[in-house]
């Protein structure tokens, strides 16, 4: 299980509560935060707008592409390691809201992480250092340092160790 707080509702769908769960003027902030910055070409100024108005962690030298969707509910939520590609259009999630219950979730990318377009990070989720998610991938679970992962959902393909193997073989 990813690692989640749960908070049931007893009405109609969580996602009905919502201003109930966070603000209605922070998702107006970070709606027009994250939408400048989706379309921004500029790599340093996504990072310091990301830094700056949605609390994000972003490490030096991060690299989101083009329209890259964070959070907007809870960006805070997010933090990314320094020198990690985050892949075009990726969505990354730090909430669900469900029918009878919305989870919340710290996402925690790591460094040198390469993270391929249309990926979707679930809230919870840990990708350790030096980790290769593919692309299209649905992340719903934690991924170890240095494995390479892919698929709907998400299969191990291989770990850092099993690499290191193959490139012994070979050599």
């Amino acid at each position: 299980m990813r690692k989640t707080n749960r908070f049931p509702i007893k009405e109609a769908n969580s996602l009905w509560q919502i201003y109930r769960t966070v603000p209605f003027w922070k998702v107006v902030k970070n709606f027009i935060v994250i939408q400048t910055a989706r379309f921004t070409p500029f790599l340093g100024m996504k990072n310091w707008m990301y830094r700056t108005f949605l609390k994000m962690k972003v490490g030096d030298k991060t690299a989101f592409a083009l329209m890259v969707m964070p959070d907007l509910m809870f960006p805070e939520k997010i933090t990314v390691g320094e020198n990690s590609i985050i892949g075009y259009n990726t969505t990354i999630l730090a909430h669900e809201y469900l029918i009878k219950e919305y989870r919340l979730g710290d996402v925690i990318i790591g460094k040198e992480v390469m993270i391929g377009a249309n990926a979707t990070i679930l809230p919870g989720v840990t990708i350790g250092d030096d980790a290769i998610i593919s692309a299209g991938t649905l992340v719903n679970k934690d991924v170890p340092p240095g494995a390479f992962a892919g698929g709907n959902p998400m299969q191990i393909i291989y770990t850092k160790e099993e690499l290191e193997l193959r490139r012994e073989k070979e050599s």
